[in-house]
């Protein structure tokens, strides 16, 4: 079985409802997956948007989420979450809280990515940590990853 992630808010490359941006509510959509490589020792989650500030010029990815050192036995999380689960670890956005943060692009339609990735180890010693950080400590750690990407325009930009 593939390695996969999906939200049932939106389809891949889809607008992601209102309620998940910081027009609405700026909780966090529902996500689900399937096909975790079975030697998995604990998931990363990051959802980073590649467009910032403006999609015609863009100039830098801005950071939305991290969670790492999910269980590999989960296989999804509810829109909103706010309990972790086991030894889950929420990282620095580059809003320099440790939550999600809603799509909010100050002009234009941004893309937004949903990655998760599969790895051979649990991210030790990085309370909390940012991208950089985690991604570092990825390195030859990656079993597999997956994607998935929605968009969002706010009204009247």
């Amino acid at each position: 079985m593939a390695f996969v992630i999906a939200s049932p808010a939106f389809a891949h490359n889809g607008q992601i409802p209102r309620p998940y941006t910081c027009e609405g509510e700026d909780i966090s959509p529902p996500l689900e997956w399937k096909g975790v490589p079975p030697t998995t020792k604990s998931l990363v989650l990051i959802v980073d948007d590649p467009d910032a500030p403006d999609p015609a010029h863009p100039k830098m990815t801005w950071v939305h989420w991290i969670l790492y050192n999910l269980p590999p036995d989960l296989s999804g999380l509810p829109a909103g979450v706010s309990v972790l689960h086991g030894t889950t670890v929420t990282g620095i956005n580059d809003w320099k809280r440790k939550d999600y943060g809603g799509p909010c692009p100050p002009i234009g339609r941004h893309r937004y990515f949903f990655k998760l990735y599969a790895l051979d180890r649990l991210l030790d010693h990085l309370t909390p940590g940012s991208k950089d950080q985690i991604e570092s400590a990825m390195r030859g750690h990656v079993l597999s990853g997956t994607e998935i990407i929605g968009t969002y325009q706010k009204a009247g930009t």
